[in-house]
């Protein structure tokens, strides 16, 4: 049901240059994620997450279907970006206030239902709602108040919530554009400088091709492994988002990003740009033979070797295009936030 929509976004969001400027000088790779991706990206996600937040306080009602509408608008915004985990969206763990997911055990439940139980008034402050814990909170809190019969009483208490969710998302989204535009967008065109976290232009570069590579990992493992399981034992219950019927889409949404995230670096080397888009073809191929939107038919052998040959086309990328890619910015992909300690 949401493909076409994903699409569609997807085709109205900026095309990268794919050429060199006409006087044929090198296009900085920094320079040109950073302002053709990021800041737009971080942009939509503050204008779209201030609709939700509007859209809660007219109504609060979780069928209500401009609240949804909106809620998938912010959340399809938040997924573009959502491998940028660096920098802003690390300041205040504000990623996983965002998303927190996957959540392995159930923590986003359990303290959405103590909310309710106890009726907490922390949700009628925006300060002390962001020191709720981050389980209950953004884009993942949200699905389950507007997609699950579960969280919806008392009904005054809930209404409260939602609205404290969204006014929540609306603040730190746009916390994170702030200090994109005002600091960090800056410090990472002018490395060395006072102010910037990197020292030379290929740290820089560095951290871009290391959020590339980590963005592509968490959608082949994480996205898309904890739902396939194994052959014998598929998992479609893990599956990102499925209550509000998005799994598939955010896959969708991520590579679409993730192509450009690859392609703009790459301006500079037009047979890398072939190879990548050719390796984003075939993902989309397989992602397009796809046909449940929440995995729910994994249980398929079917469906489950079609999953799975996505699985496989997204670490080609990773692997091969994503090598060719770090050896032609001259870096690795280096540790990783997938890593662990």
């Amino acid at each position: 049901m949401f493909r076409p929509l994903a699409a569609a976004l997807l085709l109205c969001l900026p095309v990268p240059a794919l050429a060199s400027p006409p006087d044929n000088a090198p296009v900085d790779p920094v320079a040109a994620v950073v302002d053709q991706l990021i800041l737009p990206g971080f942009d939509r996600l503050q204008t779209r997450s201030a609709a939700l937040d509007a859209a809660a306080a007219a109504d609060c009602d979780p069928e209500a279907p401009a609240l949804r509408a909106t809620y998938h608008d912010a959340f399809d915004a938040w997924v573009t970006v959502s491998h940028l985990r660096f920098g802003p969206t690390e300041t205040d763990n504000r990623a996983f206030s965002l998303a927190f997911w996957p959540d392995t055990r159930g923590f986003t439940s359990k303290t959405l239902a103590g909310l309710l139980a106890s009726q907490d008034p922390a949700v009628t402050d925006p300060k002390s709602f962001a020191e709720l814990s981050i389980a209950g909170r953004g884009f993942y809190g949200m699905e389950y108040l507007l997609y699950d019969d579960r969280f919806r009483e008392p009904a005054d208490y809930a209404c409260t919530l939602i609205r404290a969710t969204a006014h929540d998302i609306a603040l730190t989204a746009a916390a994170i554009a702030r200090d994109w535009h005002e600091t960090y967008a800056p410090g990472m065109r002018s490395p060395g400088s006072e102010k910037s976290p990197y020292r030379t232009h290929e740290e820089a570069v560095q951290e871009l091709f290391k959020a590339f590579t980590t963005g592509l990992q968490f959608t082949m493992d994480t996205r898309l492994g904890r739902p396939l399981g194994s052959f014998d034992r598929p998992r479609p219950k893990r599956a990102e988002a499925r209550r509000s019927g998005r799994s598939l889409r955010n896959i969708e949404l991520s590579l679409g990003a993730l192509r450009r995230h690859g392609v703009l670096p790459a301006t500079n080397h037009p047979a890398l740009i072939k190879a990548l888009n050719e390796g984003f073809d075939a993902a989309d191929e397989a992602l397009s033979r796809i046909e449940d939107p929440v995995f729910a038919d994994l249980n398929n052998p079917s469906a489950w070797l079609r999953a799975e040959v996505l699985q496989q086309s997204i670490d080609l990328i990773r692997e091969q295009h994503g090598a060719n890619l770090g050896a032609a910015l001259g870096v690795a992909s280096g540790f990783n936030a997938l890593d662990g300690d």
